[in-house]
């Protein structure tokens, strides 16, 4: 089995969430609930840590723990 690749600020949402589906529930769990909407397309995951206030070493290694 391939191993998944690791998860990186300068990838958008909708990226992440193709590569790695279970990052959907470290984000709604830290209040990031529009993860479909056309924003979460372009949006970075290191931008959308700073709307929502959320450090995004502690994001980034929430989502490559899980």
């Amino acid at each position: 089995m391939a191993e998944e690749s690791k998860i990186t600020k300068g990838q958008t949402i909708a990226d992440i969430l193709r590569i790695k589906p279970k990052a959907a529930a470290v984000l709604m769990s830290r209040g990031m609930h529009c993860l479909g909407c056309v924003i979460a397309q372009g949006e970075t995951l290191e931008q959308a840590a700073e709307v929502h206030g959320i450090p995004i070493d502690e994001l980034l290694e929430a989502i490559n723990k899980g």
